[in-house]
């Protein structure tokens, strides 16, 4: 299992929900944030609360639909000298739900993209060959078990293209140490959830870090968060070392 304590883990969308739990998870294991919200404000308590932890963090902004925006944050980023080991895309948007589907507008389409595949992609884009150069880096790109349902097209579809790219990136990476690999928390009580959710935001703890932790370099593989409930973090580490193999055969 890999030991984060004193590398860094970059989060997005950390100031509320499954992303705060996931900072504080990763503090209380040791690892240096580097937080992302829309506004910095959004993530000035949390900032407070890692550092209580004995962690360094810095707080970053951007709106993930101003691409643009996304661009200045990794700039920023890189202004801070530090190697960033973990990526967890955590951020994502649920735009509408279309009852009358048909008539679904094209923004729904565009915004979901720019959010929830291109931003995150750019972020994956920047940070992975600086993994692959010194050897090592996890990213988890958190997708969506949406299906089925034309009235959320914008959104699973935006989603589905992640996993897309998560899983090609994957290919060329599979067999060693940058993994990237695909979580989802599960339908949780968080904002995008909703309140009639079946799932407490804490059970997608650990099951939603794990692939930062995991140590068998495969990429590829969905690790839902949903899976290691209830489980340790050694616990969850060992189920998906075990049970869950990169799919691109042998």
């Amino acid at each position: 299992m890999v030991n984060v304590k004193n590398r860094w883990a970059f989060i997005t969308g950390a100031a509320r929900g499954i992303g705060r739990l996931t900072a504080l998870f990763m503090a209380g294991q040791g690892c240096n944030l580097i937080l992302h919200s829309r506004d910095k404000s959004h993530t000035e308590k949390l900032l407070e609360e890692v550092k209580a932890l004995g962690v360094e963090a810095y707080a970053v902004a951007a709106e993930l639909s101003d691409l643009d925006s996304v661009a200045a944050m990794l700039k920023e980023i890189d202004s801070f000298n530090v190697d960033v080991d973990i990526v967890l895309n955590n951020a994502g948007m649920q735009i509408a739900y279309r009852t009358e589907y048909f008539n679904t507008p094209v923004s729904d389409y565009t915004e979901s993209f720019k959010i929830n595949t291109i931003a995150p992609a750019m972020i994956c884009y920047h940070f992975m060959p600086k993994m692959i150069a010194k050897g090592f880096g996890r990213i988890l790109n958190t997708t969506s078990g949406i299906a089925l349902e034309p009235q959320q097209a914008g959104y699973s579809a935006s989603k589905a293209a992640l996993d897309k790219i998560t899983i090609d990136l994957g290919s060329t990476v599979n067999g060693t140490d940058v993994m990237i690999n695909l979580t989802d928390p599960g339908w949780c009580r968080t904002d995008l959830g909703g309140q009639h959710a079946p799932n407490a935001p804490e059970s997608a703890i650990p099951g939603i870090v794990v692939g930062a932790f995991v140590d068998d370099k495969k990429s590829g593989r969905f690790l839902g968060a949903q899976n290691f409930t209830g489980m340790t973090l050694e616990e969850a580490v060992a189920k998906a070392e075990a049970e869950f193999d990169a799919p691109y055969g042998k």
